[in-house]
């Protein structure tokens, strides 16, 4: 097993990036009843991440084994809020993580984050923040074992 991970090749990666995208918002429904599923989602998200990802210097990472591409994560910088002290302020964001099933558990995941941390520390980040839906269990673990810890909690109320 040869474990790569590389920055995202564009137009050639899209194809595995779109599936990633589907991939991941199928998985999060299962859990989470506010995912979009129209057909349209894949690519308005796709649009969106390159959106961001220009604007808010950010980069993409693609996790392959023996040269099939099985997963990906992109970041991109952030500016905390005033009250927070300025070393800590700009920051990296893990935006977006997913290895397809069949490819869990081998590290992927783990050398994604490693890509992303990289990532950040080259833009002179002390941070990298990463957001988690409650109910994704197996994600929270995953970023626990990497040396994530919690910082806020979102709540919500439906009206």
């Amino acid at each position: 097993m040869t474990i790569n991970i590389r920055e995202a090749r564009l137009p050639q990666d899209e194809p595995a990036i779109l599936s990633f995208i589907i991939g991941l918002q199928d998985y999060e429904a299962g859990f989470e009843s506010d995912r979009r599923r129209d057909p349209d989602f894949a690519i308005d998200h796709w649009r969106d991440v390159q959106h961001r990802c220009a604007e808010k210097h950010g980069a993409m990472f693609i996790a392959e084994e023996n040269g099939e591409s099985l997963g990906w994560a992109f970041a991109y910088e952030e500016h905390g809020q005033l009250f927070i002290k300025e070393p800590e302020r700009r920051h990296g964001f893990l935006a977006e993580l997913f290895v397809v099933p069949d490819a869990r558990g081998k590290g992927l995941g783990r050398a994604l984050m490693a890509a992303c941390e990289g990532w950040s520390r080259g833009l002179g980040h002390k941070l990298l923040m990463v957001g988690v839906l409650a109910h994704n269990r197996r994600a929270i673990r995953s970023y626990e074992g990497a040396g994530f810890s919690p910082y806020t909690l979102l709540l919500r109320r439906y009206l």
